[in-house]
This record gives structure tokens, C-alpha cells and sequence, in this order.
């Protein structure tokens, strides 16, 4: 048993180079994954994975499979989107998710686009699935880094976050600067899609963010107890994931976030808060 779980690990780099990746990702994303859950804006990962594309896509046809221009390109494009949404629906009075929708679409249309002008289908699909195996150095430290970056800045905003998050009416009357902490925040969220992209492809990107984010609302009911929670779900499933890959010969990405997504539905039929079976033995006591 020891030997399943450790042997892969012990005896092959690319395996533990692929699970310190994917716990620095773990660490850093799913706290941005719990807030984006409470804001009641989970999709907006996911549109920000999208909107990184035309970016990545055109570091690639300068650069080649250079981690550095691809992310690069993915953080302008990534901010473009998420800058450009807010500026369009103050300017226009519209919905901001309306014009995240519309900018993401446009995004993953050029970036898939961009990347098919060079005619190998392989490549497109490293861009759209990634490959977790196949992290190398300077993948490594970008995932690193950007751990680096988020922890410490998730410290420093991490109350006027949350008072924006729970009470934004009264975040405004203290003068909290809502814009300032909420353009922080979609920064940390598109620096964490970049990081997770060469793992997870941009389809997936946010499988570590989210997953684990919304399956932590059922183990605790404290902020800090959700993002606890998300980042030990995160790290379980990273480690889990890259074991099944190996053993069942999967695709290590999708059974990351498969084995992500076993964890949130495990947590919705037996997680003490709000799961299934705790509504299930509840209702008996409030009957009688």
C-alpha cells in the first residue's frame, strides 16, 4: 500500500515535480475559489480562464511553448478582460458578468484561432487540456511564484475582502476602497488561472479554484474555515488525481479535477453543514 501511494513519487521526477506544482496551486487558489463562491461570481474564474487564451495563444506564436511569453500575453489578456468588463458596465450602466461574458467569448474564439494558424492540432490541445507531467522549470517556478505572490496578498486584503464580500454597503460607508481591493482580487484570480493553465490546459484551469471552494461550504461555516477546508480538498485531490493518473493510465489533468469533483460530491451527501444526510437526521429532531 505504502509502495502505491509513495512508489510513483520516490521514483520518478516528473511525478513530484507535477504534485509540488499542483500543491502550490492548491495553497494559493481555492481561498480566491471561496470568495469568488460567497460573491455568488463563481463562473468568473471560468470566464477568466477563457479570456487569458488570445494571450497565451499569441506568446505561443511568437515564442513557441515558452512559459514565460505565453504567461506573459495570458496576464495582459487576462487583465484586459477583467479591467475591461468593470470600465464597460461603469461606462455604460450595464451588468459586468454581461460584458465578461461577451469579452470572454471573443477571447476564446481569437486565442483558438491564433493557435490553429499553426496548424498542429497538437498544440491546441496543450493549450486547452495542458499537461500536469509535463512541468518543467520554469513552469514550476511560475506556479511557485505565484503561490508567493497571492498568500501574502491575500493577508493584506483578506478582511476588506471579506467585509466587501458580506457587507459591501457598509464597506463603502468606512470608505474601504471597494474598486481598489476588488481590482486586486480579479489580478490574484487571473495570476492563479495563468499559474494553473500549463497543469490544467485553459478548459480546466479552475478545476483546483473552484471545486474544492464549493465542496469547503459544506465542511465549515467560517471564512476561515472554508478556506482551511478548500485548501486541504485541493491538496487531496492533487495528490489522489496525479495517483490515479499513474495507476489507471489517465489523463493527469481531468483526473485531478474528476477527483475533485468525487470530493464535492461526497461533501454534498455527507458534509455536516447543509449535506444530504445531515438535512436527512435533522428533520426527524424538528418533527417531533
Amino acid at each position: 500500500m505504502l509502495e502505491a501511494l509513495l512508489g510513483p513519487f520516490v521514483e520518478f521526477g516528473f511525478m513530484r515535480r507535477a504534485l509540488v506544482g499542483c500543491v502550490a496551486l492548491a495553497v494559493a487558489a481555492p481561498p480566491l475559489g471561496v470568495l469568488l463562491m460567497l460573491r455568488r461570481t463563481s463562473l468568473t474564474a471560468e470566464v477568466l480562464a477563457h479570456g487569458v487564451t488570445p494571450g497565451i495563444a499569441a506568446g505561443f506564436l511568437v515564442a513557441g511553448l515558452s512559459v514565460p511569453a505565453m504567461s506573459l500575453g495570458g496576464l495582459v489578456a487576462g487583465l484586459l478582460v477583467a479591467l475591461g468588463a468593470g470600465a464597460l458596465s461603469r461606462a455604460t450602466g450595464g451588468r459586468e458578468d454581461a460584458a465578461l461574458t461577451a469579452l470572454y467569448l471573443i477571447a476564446l474564439a481569437l486565442g483558438v484561432t491564433l493557435v490553429s494558424l499553426r496548424g498542429d492540432t497538437g498544440d491546441l490541445t496543450h493549450l486547452l487540456f495542458g499537461q500536469v507531467l509535463g512541468v518543467d522549470d520554469a513552469a514550476l517556478l511560475l506556479m511557485a511564484g505565484v503561490a508567493t505572490i497571492t498568500l501574502p496578498a491575500l493577508a493584506l486584503a483578506w478582511r476588506p475582502l471579506a467585509l466587501e464580500t458580506f457587507d459591501p454597503a457598509f464597506a463603502r460607508a468606512e470608505g474601504a476602497q471597494g474598486a481598489l481591493w476588488h481590482m486586486l482580487f480579479l489580478t490574484l484570480v487571473v495570476l492563479n488561472v495563468l499559474a494553473a493553465f500549463q497543469a490544467m490546459g485553459t478548459l480546466m484551469a479552475v478545476g483546483l479554484m473552484m471545486l474544492p471552494a464549493v465542496a469547503a461550504r459544506h465542511w465549515a461555516r467560517e471564512l476561515s474555515g472554508l478556506a482551511y477546508a478548500a485548501v486541504a480538498i485541493a491538496a487531496a485531490s492533487a495528490f489522489a488525481g496525479l495517483l490515479a493518473s499513474y495507476h489507471l493510465d489517465l489523463p493527469s489533468g481531468p483526473a485531478i479535477v474528476l477527483t475533485a469533483g468525487l470530493a464535492w460530491a461526497v461533501s454534498v451527501v455527507a458534509g455536516p453543514v447543509d449535506g444530504l444526510a445531515a438535512r436527512l437526521l435533522r428533520r426527524p429532531h424538528l418533527a417531533g
